[in-house]
């Protein structure tokens, strides 16, 4: 007979726990995951949001996360959200690859980041293993964890909707280069697509939230190098034109954004700026939209109540780039 020690049952023990919960949570139904995030008492939110950040502290990633440190000291923050390609160049090898240490565990463990990060899969991230991002192994590992392809956060007055935009790309698909993308879980693809957007575009219309903010990794709207990502300025911003989102946050292009809509409501916000920016490149845009463009580090605070949204944009060094303030009427329809 094998006999197991104290510690091989107990790890045993959690991956059945765990496998368990985690088919528990996927529903049976094509709805998105929720998660619900209680608010201050005063009915106040603030997070952060970076992206595009995961190189071993390299590029300025410890100097942006050392300021993050501080201001969500100074903000008591709530969460952080990650705008994806949280892991390079080529995501994770597996749930013990050193990289999760040495890129987030060793890197934001300033004591007012010791909170939830809600994250979604950015393209070199699916360069790796993508199951290991959403693996609950990671989880344990850091509490702070919390990966998926796409869910919801529901807080008292404003709803999160993080979309999976990579399997949008088509170049990912028809020209990926020298490169390989690991699409298990996103194949027949225009099914995958497909059953997204549906979900989406129901979550969008159920929600009664006073503030919509749908998280993606890729660009709809930027001056960056990427640009404009077509795939979802065709697929999915019409959707979210059509519900009335107050943001669209992501990551993608390395520089921090403001594109404050003509056509709609939506203030597009691109926070690329974790580590490695790309110095000197810009695409024309209409200076009536173009609120702000920065090709450097850094990142963004947003605090938000029932009425009002704050929205700050910080350098490599914590300084103060861009300010833009959004009010609502209380009585007001979400």
């Amino acid at each position: 007979m094998v006999s197991l020690s104290h510690n091989s049952i107990s790890m045993l023990f959690f991956l059945l726990f765990t496998a368990n919960l985690w088919l528990c949570l996927v529903p049976s139904t094509a709805e998105l995951q929720r998660f619900e995030h209680p608010v201050k008492v005063e009915e106040s939110l603030s997070f952060l949001v970076v992206g595009d950040w995961g190189r071993k502290g390299l590029y300025n990633q410890s100097a942006v996360a050392i300021q993050m440190g501080e201001v969500g000291k100074k903000l008591d923050v709530d969460f952080v959200i990650s705008t994806g390609d949280n892991f390079y160049e080529d995501g994770l090898t597996g749930v013990y690859d050193p990289a999760f240490n040495e890129s987030f565990l060793d890197i934001y463990a300033a004591p007012s980041l010791q909170i939830q990060w809600y994250s979604v899969l950015g393209n070199h991230d699916y360069r790796g293993n993508v199951e290991a991002q959403l693996s609950p192994i990671l989880t344990k590992m850091d509490s702070r964890w919390l990966c998926l392809r796409s869910f919801i956060v529901n807080t008292e007055f404003v709803d999160f909707f993080f979309v999976d935009t990579t399997p949008f790309v088509n170049k990912y698909f028809t020209d990926p280069e020298d490169h390989t993308y690991d699409w298990k879980g996103v194949f027949p693809r225009q099914e995958y697509l497909s059953n997204l957007l549906k979900d989406v575009d129901s979550a969008l219309r159920d929600s009664t939230a006073k503030w919509k903010i749908v998280v993606g990794h890729h660009t709809i709207k930027s001056a960056g190098q990427h640009g404009v990502t077509k795939e979802l300025e065709e697929q999915l911003l019409p959707i979210l034109q059509a519900n009335n989102i107050d943001m669209y946050v992501n990551g993608h292009d390395h520089c921090l954004e403001h594109i404050s809509s003509t056509d709609s409501q939506i203030q597009f916000l691109t926070s690329g700026g974790g580590s490695k920016a790309w110095r000197g490149v810009i695409q024309e845009w209409s200076p009536e939209e173009l609120k702000l463009y920065y090709d450097g580090q850094g990142f963004m605070s947003i605090q938000m109540t029932q009425t009002n949204a704050d929205i700050v944009v910080y350098d490599v060094f914590g300084n103060v780039l861009h300010k833009w303030g959004i009010s609502k009427d209380l009585d007001a329809a979400a």
